[in-house]
């Protein structure tokens, strides 16, 4: 079989992430894993691309000039005949919308992962909608976590159509990495990755900071990524006097490397569906500081596979990290258990063959014809139009 996977990418995120990991699981099995990677003339970020030719992964890019380019759904389907590809697979509403129009008439069947929806002002709310509307006519819908899927149930997306697939990892990244920074052995370092953005959090990350160092000064932060909101928490560490004790990191290819620089992980998210840097904190042995939203205590298991706080809470945040600082022993013990359930459950391979799953589905859905309704605009026998 082969994927054509269709993106619009701001970076190396969560989405990213998986289509990478499952791209390298399917083209080392008897799969074939394509990506088309949207160049925006706004803002072409092209690093998905340049990391998948990297690792020997076929990619095209995909020329999108402004909000709007009439030329986006002809260069799709083109790209669809060139690479003989069995099926698309569009992750994001610009490529869910853009690869509906290319294909709805087509019998190359759209599969769509919704990783979430941040609606955070009316044009990226009015993009979810039209996103959830032209859902409707896919043949399959991945789902990260409950939330997600009660959205697509909302917005009238059929049940049998939806499918929960949890994130996977590649383990192998993340074993036995060095460190990316050398750490003085009395200082701890907390980090935190994720796109700097409102929806992450990362300005109670850093308010919690604050309280921490009131009792750990010679604790470190680190905040790995990049995003819209970087000058105004660049400006908000400033305002809080720590600039001294927080590192912001920016974009990094050595992930591995960078968790195995931290003694603690944590993701202060306001919403979310199931984070991959949480998937990989965990795989490389962290303990992990969560709040509870989206899919995460799911796999963050509190007490047991890390510990999770409320949203919006400073004070509980910066409490649980000043505990486990203080408790090697425990963080040992949550990073052990932690690795465990990834090994166990969120592998690479078990999330590739579940996406397999929902290909043959989607590709047995789209053979099938479509069904007549009883009350179809058939003209009524005995009159005429």
């Amino acid at each position: 079989m082969k994927i054509l996977h269709i993106i619009s990418s701001g970076g190396m995120y969560g989405a990213e992430a998986v289509i990478l990991n499952m791209s390298r699981t399917l083209n080392e099995g008897s799969h074939t894993s394509i990506l088309g990677v949207f160049s925006n003339s706004a803002n072409p970020n092209l690093q998905l691309h340049e990391v998948a030719a990297r690792q020997g992964i076929e990619s095209h890019l995909i020329s999108c000039s402004g909000q709007i380019d009439r030329t986006v759904p002809s260069s799709i389907r083109d790209l669809v005949a060139r690479t003989n590809a069995d099926l698309v697979h569009a992750h994001g509403y610009k490529a869910d919308i853009y690869s509906y129009f290319a294909l709805r008439r087509s019998r190359t069947p759209l599969v769509s992962t919704c990783h979430t929806w941040y609606d955070n002002n009316l044009t990226v709310s009015l993009y979810g909608v039209a996103d959830r509307m032209v859902l409707r006519s896919y043949a399959a819908i991945v789902a990260v976590s409950e939330d997600v899927k009660q959205r697509l149930l909302n917005a009238g997306v059929r049940k049998d159509k939806i499918h929960i697939v949890c994130n996977g990892i590649d383990l192998r990244p993340f074993d036995n990495a060095s460190p990316a920074f050398r750490k003085i052995s009395s200082q701890a370092v907390v980090g935190l990755v994720g796109r700097l953005a409102t929806e992450k959090g990362i300005d109670i990350f850093l308010r919690a900071a604050v309280r921490v160092l009131n009792e750990l000064p010679s604790t470190k932060f680190v905040v790995v990524g990049d995003g819209p909101d970087r000058s105004q928490l660049e400006l908000l560490i400033d305002e809080l006097g720590i600039r001294n004790n927080v590192t912001m990191l920016g974009r990094r290819d050595d992930m591995p490397a960078v968790y195995a620089s931290l003694d603690l992980l944590v993701s202060s998210s306001r919403h979310e569906g199931l984070p991959i840097a949480i998937l990989e904190g965990m795989a490389s042995r962290l303990p992990i500081i969560a709040t509870a939203v989206g899919a995460v205590p799911t796999v963050v298991l509190d007490g047991h596979t890390g510990v999770i706080v409320p949203p919006e809470n400073v004070d509980s945040l910066a409490s649980r990290i000043v505990e486990l600082l203080n408790n090697a022993p425990e963080r040992n013990r949550l990073g052990t258990a932690a690795r465990n359930l990834i090994e166990e459950e969120f592998s690479a391979e078990r999330m590739t063959a579940d996406y397999l799953h929902v290909y043959e589905k989607a590709i047995e859905t789209k053979k099938q014809p479509a069904p007549i309704h009883a009350n179809s605009s058939a003209v009524p026998q005995g009159k005429t139009k």
